[in-house]
């Protein structure tokens, strides 16, 4: 079931008889995307539509996928839902990856801080060496 569009304001937009000349659709096509849930344009205050570049990325690839490789409408819902699956899954792990990194220079620097209080230097590398090896 689709979505209702969201508001916008101050947000600059293609209206529907634009968006369906640019590409070559008729705009009844537009409104079963949005039926479809496939594509949920803004809405001015006066409730017309309102194309952002992001619903125009969205459209190209509809259009690409139905006209290029016909798919069809359950078929591009799948697809556009595992696409934003991978787009979330792709910000957690880099997320987790930051972290990973700001972890281990965090420990690095403790590790630099703690040899150089020491009585003997020892170069720092050496100390994450000999943690790594497992010995």
């Amino acid at each position: 079931m689709a979505k209702r569009g969201r508001k916008t304001r101050g947000k600059a937009g293609y209206m529907i008889s634009a968006v369906a000349e640019m590409y070559n659709i008729h705009p009844q096509t537009l409104r079963m995307y949005e039926r479809e849930g496939l594509l949920i344009p803004s809405r001015s205050n006066g409730n017309t539509r309102l194309y952002t570049p992001e619903d125009l990325e969205q459209l190209e690839t509809i259009l690409n996928l139905t006209r290029d490789l016909g798919v069809n409408l359950a078929g591009i819902e799948i697809i556009l839902n595992m696409r934003k699956r991978m787009r979330v899954m792709q910000e957690e792990m880099q997320a987790f990856v930051d972290h990973v990194q700001k972890e281990f220079l965090d420990r690095s620097e403790q590790n630099r801080e703690g040899a150089q209080n020491g009585l003997v230097r020892i170069n720092p590398l050496q100390i994450i060496r000999s943690r790594g090896s497992g010995k």
